[in-house]
């Protein structure tokens, strides 16, 4: 369950900075109030989180994901692009989160 929750967290985080993005600076206060409230909810699942799973694992998860899910998203949402070594960057941070997750004793409290 923490995992599901995490994932949420994450997903709302990222919901909320491209909402940030789309505001243009504040402004679209719409998007501005609505990326505010998306972290608030994004904040509160992590808090959540943190009770069941140890914070480095759970960070490491939470700001990992978060990094490839936001440059994935700018290329899609925003028309961004990165290069061989933004991929491969990627692609780390992903192995890295996986290898945590997978083979690390201090995934639970």
């Amino acid at each position: 369950m923490p995992y599901l929750i995490l994932a949420l967290a994450i997903f709302t985080e990222v919901t909320a900075t491209m909402l940030l993005k789309a505001s243009n600076g504040w402004e679209k206060l719409a998007y501005g109030y609505l990326a505010v409230f998306c972290y608030a909810i994004s904040g509160m699942l992590f808090a959540y989180v943190l009770k069941h799973m140890g914070i480095g694992i759970a960070y490491a998860i939470w700001s990992g994901m978060g990094i490839a899910l936001i440059t994935a998203a700018s290329v899609i949402f925003w028309k961004q692009t990165f290069d061989f070594y933004a991929v491969l960057g990627i692609m780390l941070i992903i192995s890295g989160t996986l290898l945590i997750t997978s083979k690390s004793a201090v995934v639970f409290q």
